[in-house]
Formats: structure tokens, C-alpha cells, sequence
């Protein structure tokens, strides 16, 4: 059975769930901070949960900020629409876009990894009004990802997995086999030794095996290809910083360089020993860097 995936696996002193109605779904959300602190919005990727940002809650709710950290549509506790084209991206981004909205502000510092940094991406740019300074792991702007990935041989090999989770009904079902083994060998064996305890994936795997299994995240991949949709701008006008771990298994560094063409105000940092899973592998200097780029723009939060 299930076991409680919520934030309690943090304990009240750090983190409180909450559920909200965000364009159309109900979203549980984690949520910690003083409630006037300046906000910062962390999306985790496939295939996470909120609990992805668990290292770095605490020590952002220390250095004053107020932390929403949201399961994403279709994973965990949120709300699983059944259709491919309820995981449009102008959907994913629209659910973060009234999340912030339901905290009483207009804007916040947006965090996201993998699939997270694509729904961030795409807020920055599509409603530039809601993202005061943007911090992206692992996943390049969407136009530098279209320019370069069907050129590069490496990349293409790198993506072939998204290929696969077109197909009905397969992907669920290898996925979900042998107790989500794909998963967790995934996590255990793609990320440095240690980044993700026996504990973490214990915890993953409850959540997965909820109602409704991994439908929800698979469907994030096939809306991508059958309902492709791009921002009318492309240019990124608040501060970004990309953190990109080199030994990236899902995507070639290239693309990290590609991405700063898209952005007014853009800096890249490299961890040399990092995979793309380097929230997890360097917790406390991917925190250090959210802290410096989000306290930046904290008097427009």
C-alpha cells in the first residue's frame, strides 16, 4: 500500500501540504515560509514529485524566503486528467502561473529541473510578468532544444526514450513492472553513489504506485509531439541562471550554451561532476545559487 506522500515526510516544522484549485485542477502543494517572505516556486521533473527539492526547502525558508513546491499535474497528490492534451505546456505553465496568483502575489522567483525547467522556461517567456528571476537545472530553452537536437547525432541517441513513451500503453506497463525497477535503477544508478538513499526511493515508489500510476507523467512526453505549442516570445527577460550538470545522460551540454542565446540577462554554471540529477548530487551548491539569484530581484518578488 501507499504510504503517505505529502509534507509530512519532512515534519511540520519544515514544510505543511495544502491543496489548491489552480486553472482547472486541484494541485497539492508544499508550502513553508513567512507567509510575507519573497517567493520562490520550485518544479521538480519527471519522474519526481515535490519531494525532489526536499534539500533545498529548509535552508531557502532559512535565508527568509517563502517556498511553494507543488506535485506538478498528474504526479502524486495532484489532480491526473485523463487526456493527452490536458498536459499542453501552455496548461503546465498556466497551473504555476495561477499558483502564484494564489499566494496574493504577481510574480516569483521560478525554479525547475528537467521537466520542471521546461514548464519554467516557457513561463518566462509566455508571461514575463509572473517571473521576477528564473533558475533552470538541466533542461535548455525550448527554441535552443528544436534548433540543435535534430542536428546532433548524440542528442538524438540521448532522446530516444521520448520516442518510446509515444506508444499506448507500453510505457506504463514497463514502467511499472517489477515495482517500478526502471525507475528506481534510473535514480540509483544514473545519479552519483548516495544522492538518492534507500529511504528517498522507498518514497518515490509510493508515490508512483498511487492512483492511477504513471499515466499522468508519461502523457507530459506525448503531449509534447501531438500538441507542440510555442510562446510568441522567445526571449527571456529575468535573470536566469542555468546550472547544468556536465554528465548529463538525457542531454548534451551544447544545448546549455545554445539556451543563453534566448536570454537578456543569462549566466551559465557548470558542475564538472555532476549529472543531471545535481540537485540531489550537490545539494548545498545548487541551493547557494538559488539563494544569490533569487535574493537579487528580492525587492520585486
Amino acid at each position: 500500500m501507499a504510504h503517505p506522500v505529502d509534507a509530512s515526510l519532512l515534519g511540520p516544522d519544515v514544510a505543511e501540504s495544502e491543496f489548491r484549485d489552480v486553472n482547472g485542477i486541484r494541485m497539492h502543494v508544499g508550502v513553508a515560509g513567512p507567509v510575507d517572505g519573497p517567493l520562490v516556486v520550485l518544479l521538480h521533473g519527471f519522474p519526481e514529485f515535490w519531494y525532489g527539492w526536499h534539500h533545498q526547502i529548509r535552508p531557502l525558508v532559512e535565508a527568509g524566503f517563502r517556498v511553494l513546491v507543488p506535485d506538478q499535474r498528474g504526479y502524486n497528490l495532484s489532480e491526473r486528467p485523463p487526456a493527452v492534451a490536458d498536459y499542453r505546456i501552455s496548461l503546465l505553465a498556466g497551473d504555476i502561473r495561477e499558483l502564484i496568483a494564489s499566494e496574493g502575489r504577481e510574480s516569483a522567483c521560478v525554479v525547475g529541473h528537467d521537466w520542471g525547467a521546461m514548464v519554467a522556461w516557457y513561463l518566462a517567456c509566455a508571461h514575463p510578468q509572473c517571473v521576477n528571476a528564473l533558475v533552470v537545472c538541466n533542461v535548455p530553452h525550448p527554441s535552443a532544444f528544436r534548433k540543435l537536437a535534430p542536428r546532433r547525432w548524440r542528442q538524438i541517441k540521448k532522446s530516444w526514450y521520448a520516442l518510446f513513451f509515444q506508444l499506448p500503453w507500453l510505457p506504463e506497463w514497463m514502467l511499472e513492472a517489477g515495482h517500478f525497477r526502471s525507475f528506481r535503477a534510473v535514480l540509483a544508478k544514473d545519479a552519483r553513489p548516495g544522492s538518492f538513499t534507500e529511504t528517498d526511493l522507498w518514497r518515490y515508489r509510493s508515490a508512483w504506485q498511487r492512483s492511477g500510476g504513471v499515466g499522468g507523467m508519461v502523457n507530459w512526453y506525448r503531449s509534447a509531439v501531438r500538441h507542440r505549442e510555442t510562446p510568441q516570445q522567445s526571449r527571456v527577460a529575468a535573470p536566469t541562471l542555468i546550472l547544468w550538470g556536465v554528465h548529463d545522460s538525457y542531454l548534451i551540454a551544447e544545448l546549455a550554451e545554445a539556451s543563453l542565446e534566448y536570454c537578456e540577462q543569462g549566466r551559465l554554471v557548470w558542475f564538472d561532476e555532476a549529472s543531471h540529477w545535481l540537485h540531489h548530487e550537490f545539494p548545498d551548491e545548487v541551493t547557494q545559487h538559488i539563494i544569490e539569484h533569487c535574493k537579487k530581484d528580492k525587492s520585486k518578488v
